[in-house]
This record gives structure tokens, sequence and C-alpha cells, in this order.
């Protein structure tokens, strides 16, 4: 065999190998990502209109957080706020409506004290997506049917939906640890 045949072979040959870790290292970045995210991966690709396109947003969000100075509460702030969520929850038989609105800002208030930005809804949720994907989805439906209260378009089951998925995440921010902050990002 001539040597230029046997370059362009091994050539080809390199270009497929490289094709062939190119696809396995992407599908194994996608399924990092489905498992990482859950239902904010498929949310991410419907939005983005393209797998790499969410991808690549997600990898942005992703960067965005490990920025940001995300620590546990103090003692004193746990029980603070604590203390507050009872109140708040107590205050639900009477007042639905005004106990959504106190969950809602108080969530909003553990994640300032967290270290999260609290400036824009929909930041804010794609920034809880990074550490708390599995809250995120029922956080955007505690928000929506906030929103619905402050209309007076809520139910009252409605309003209690809304303050369950507020006191999921709230117990999820209250309780995180540096640990867990770790092992979400690794």
């Amino acid at each position: 065999m001539q040597t230029w045949m046997i370059v362009v072979v091994a050539a080809v040959a390199l270009l497929i190998a490289a094709s062939i870790a190119w696809v396995v290292i992407g599908k194994k970045q996608s399924e990092n990502l489905k498992r990482r995210f859950g239902g904010e991966y498929d949310l991410a690709v419907k939005t983005a209109g393209s797998r790499s396109r969410a991808e690549a947003e997600l990898a942005s969000r992703t960067a965005r957080v490990n920025r940001l100075d995300i620590h546990p509460l103090s003692a004193s702030d746990h029980d603070r706020f604590a203390d507050r969520w009872r109140s708040t929850q107590a205050s639900f038989v009477d007042n639905p409506a005004d106990a959504v609105s106190k969950a809602e800002t108080l969530v909003e208030e553990v994640m300032r004290a967290r270290g999260y930005p609290v400036g824009d809804f929909d930041q804010r949720a794609a920034d809880m997506s990074v550490d708390h994907p599995r809250f995120v989805e029922n956080y955007r439906e505690a928000r929506d049917l906030a929103v619905a209260s402050q209309r007076g378009t809520a139910q009252t089951e409605d309003l209690r939906r809304a303050t369950v998925h507020f006191r999921a995440l709230f117990e999820e921010l209250l309780q995180t640890t540096d640990r867990g902050q770790t092992e979400v990002r690794r």
C-alpha cells in the first residue's frame, strides 16, 4: 500500500473516532443535565427550541449561580424564619390570600438571606433551578397562583396549593447546608 493511502486511511479513522467521541461526550453531558435538572431540562428544551440551546442556557445558569455567594442561614436567622413561617401558616385559616402573599415574601427573604438575587421572578426561578431543581416547577406554580390571588381569581384550594408549594421550597431553603450545596453543585 502506498504511503499517501495509509495517511488518508489513518486520517479518516481519526475523524471517525473523533466524531464518535464527540457524540458520546455530548450524549453523556445531556444525560447529566437531565439527571441534574429533571423537569427543568425539558422545560428549557421546550423554551429554547433546541437541545443545544437549552443545554447552553442551563450551563450559563449554573455558571451564574456558582459565582454567587450562596450560604446557609445562621442559627438565629433559621429560627427567626421558622417562627415567621409558623405564624404565616397559622394565618391561612383566617385569611388565605394574605397568608399566600406572606409566604411568597418569606420565601424571597430566605432566598435573599442565603445570597440569591431576588429581583426578577424568572431569573430567581432560573437561579433556584440550579440548586433546587425538584422545587422550581412548583415554585413557578405557586407564583402563578399568588398572582391569581392578587387579581382575586384564585379559589381557596388554589391558595392552599400555593402555600404547600411555598412551604416545600421554604423548608428546602431553610434546611440546606454547605454540604448540601456542594452535593448539588458537583
